[in-house]
């Protein structure tokens, strides 16, 4: 039973991180209707940020996190400007590639100034919120920090995208941006809220890496950034709620999926069942779990 309970709270850690980065995915695709695959790189820029902060200025954790959200809210704002908006009204195929070529820049700039070897950091204060349940079961202050970092943002982004008046033109946007634009909404101004509110959801999601996996590196990004957008797509791109229970629902099924197979030698296996959800949503609800289907006339 310590075990069942022990894999299933490592999941909804893992998951919340995943929840967390698939909301950077959903406002974007949500808003401007694209994908952007560099979110996962601005991530590991937030990371880098983060380990950078605390280990060479011996800054308390929030300032680092603070540097991370600025940093990667400038830098998610730049390249809206510079590699996106210029593109707007072309195929969606020229973004996307355009959004892998960015990636790649992201990376290999980090490769140069960072190293290629993963920077290993352990947040010693999330030691002390360890929660021992009973003898045999305890958990770890990174769970518990990310589950309340990620519940929190979102109640934020759900009454910010509800009651607030960019969020309504955010809503608007998402609907029809040429009619939007006929009321007065400035699309391009909203667009680019958009992608500063994700990239800033990016800095914070460097800093649970690290608290996660303890360590940090220029690749960082890249796999959890993938399976964040499968937790994105498994609740619906698009649905704030759909991304959190999307990410929860991956990270669980990753959790017991590495537990099982361990048993078999054969645990390297689970990150390719996320993958093989990810095909299954697709060909059996593309919508996703939240996600609404739109009928366009022709």
């Amino acid at each position: 039973m310590n075990d069942f309970l022990a894999t299933l709270i490592n999941g909804i850690s893992l998951g919340s991180m995943y929840a967390l980065i698939a909301l950077g995915y959903t406002m974007v695709y949500g808003i401007a209707k694209m994908l952007n695959f560099a979110h996962g790189d601005i991530i590991m820029v937030g990371g880098i940020t983060t380990f950078t902060v605390m280990q060479y200025t011996n800054m308390p954790p929030w300032v680092a996190v603070l540097a991370a959200v600025v940093v990667c809210t400038v830098l998610g704002v730049v390249i809206e400007k510079v590699a996106y908006k210029p593109l707007r009204g072309v195929s969606s195929l020229t973004v996307l590639i355009t959004a892998i070529g960015v990636s790649y820049l992201l990376q290999n700039v980090a490769l140069l100034t960072f190293g290629t070897e993963n920077k290993s950091y352990s947040f010693s204060f999330l030691t002390a919120l360890n929660w021992q349940i009973n003898e045999h079961l305890i958990i770890q202050g990174s769970t518990i920090v990310n589950v309340v970092i990620m519940l929190v943002i979102m109640v934020a982004l759900l009454l910010f995208v509800r009651f607030t008046k960019q969020g309504k033109a955010m809503r608007a946007v998402s609907e029809d941006n040429g009619a939007a634009q006929l009321m007065g909404i400035n699309v391009n101004a909203t667009i680019s809220l958009t992608f500063a509110i994700g990239s800033a959801l990016a800095g914070i999601a460097g800093f649970m890496y690290i608290g996660t996996y303890s360590q940090i590196g220029a690749y960082a990004g890249t796999m959890p950034g993938i399976k964040a957008f499968t937790a994105a797509v498994f609740g619906g791109i698009g649905s704030i709620p759909g991304a959190m229970i999307g990410g929860i629902a991956l990270g669980i099924i990753e959790q017991f999926s590495k537990s099982i197979l361990a048993q078999f030698q054969l645990s390297a296996l689970a990150d390719a069942i996320v993958f093989v959800i990810l095909i299954l949503v697709l060909l059996i609800k593309p919508t996703g779990l939240l996600g609404r289907q739109i009928k366009e006339k022709v």
